[in-house]
């Protein structure tokens, strides 16, 4: 009777709760509206092919042919047989370890301390440090640089002070593809996340640093830990989130300057394999099984990285 009564009571009030709910969309369905828009966009391009991937990550599809249900033989294929992927998932974690928590560091330490500049200087900092993520002569530069003969600056360099005794090949000998490919991504590294760090910077009240130096506040070190980081929460998680997308989706950097594919396939990422078996094979159930199983790392990195700020400045 007991346990009747405690399920009748938790059914009224969770008919209760989706009335007032309903009643209360009700009111705000101006506010509905006008986040329709948005709301139809991000479920046509965001969660729909996500739902849309994962489903087909269970099936063969090659386009030309009706899916065809497999179960789990492109998972298990992936990880047992697929060598291949094994080796892009080691270059993808080599990659996410140093170029994400580095830039991330790097962006952040960036922001701050163009923050300290003059108004002028600090504007013209940032479109020098935001520049490269968006140039697209990136690939040409480093290209040039990194060239495999006498000619590229950094044989040149070497040859001249006698280092060494012939031009290295810098995206073709697989012992030097990934450090270098590790600095371009690096100095490219200054997109949307230092863009945040930087707009938090400007939104923290100043009236917040006088109180804290009334409360003991003695060094810039003290104020960086117990009144700037937990007043930038909301940009740390935008920021790490960015970091972590462009750490795990290095795929252009590797093809452009690398080749496609890389020799003994050194520069090979998850989304390279992915785009190989996506755009060049057209095995669409096997991509999007490497799809699926990136997307679930990212979400899985990110909330680890979730906890860990939401312990910054307790």
């Amino acid at each position: 009777m007991q346990e009747r009564s405690f399920l009748s009571k938790w059914t009224n009030v969770k008919k209760e709760n989706l009335k007032y709910g309903w009643q209360k969309a009700k009111k705000m369905k101006v506010c509905y509206l006008f986040l329709a828009p948005y709301a139809i966009l991000f479920f046509t391009f965001i969660i729909l092919p996500i739902i849309t991937s994962i489903f087909y990550s269970f099936t063969y599809y090659n386009i030309l042919e009706p899916p065809r249900f497999v179960a789990f033989k492109n998972y298990i294929d992936l990880i047992l047989q697929d060598e291949v992927f094994l080796t892009s998932v080691k270059n993808t974690f080599v990659i996410a370890v140093i170029t994400g928590p580095v830039g991330y560091i790097l962006s952040f330490l960036f922001a701050w301390f163009i923050n300290e500049l003059p108004k002028w200087l600090r504007a013209v900092a940032v479109v020098v440090f935001y520049a490269p993520s968006v140039a697209g002569t990136a690939y040409t530069i480093f290209s040039i640089i990194f060239r495999g003969d006498a000619y590229g600056y950094i044989n040149s360099f070497l040859l001249e002070f006698g280092l060494i005794d012939a031009p290295i090949l810098w995206f073709s000998n697989p012992a030097y593809i990934m450090p270098v490919l590790i600095v371009v991504i690096l100095w490219m590294s200054m997109g949307t996340g230092f863009l945040s760090f930087v707009a938090g910077f400007q939104g923290i009240d100043n009236s917040m640093y006088e109180a804290g130096y009334v409360d003991g506040v003695r060094s810039r070190w003290q104020e960086l830990y117990h009144i700037t980081l937990p007043s930038m929460k909301p940009m740390l998680l935008f920021g790490a989130v960015m970091s972590i997308t462009s750490a795990f989706n290095v795929c252009d950097v590797p093809r452009a300057l690398a080749g496609y594919p890389s020799t003994d396939y050194a520069a090979r990422t998850v989304v390279t394999h992915l785009f190989d078996y996506g755009f060049s094979r057209f095995e669409m159930g096997y991509a999007s099984a490497i799809a699926t199983l990136l997307f679930l790392v990212m979400i899985l990195c990110k909330k680890a990285i979730s906890n860990l700020l939401a312990k910054v400045g307790t």
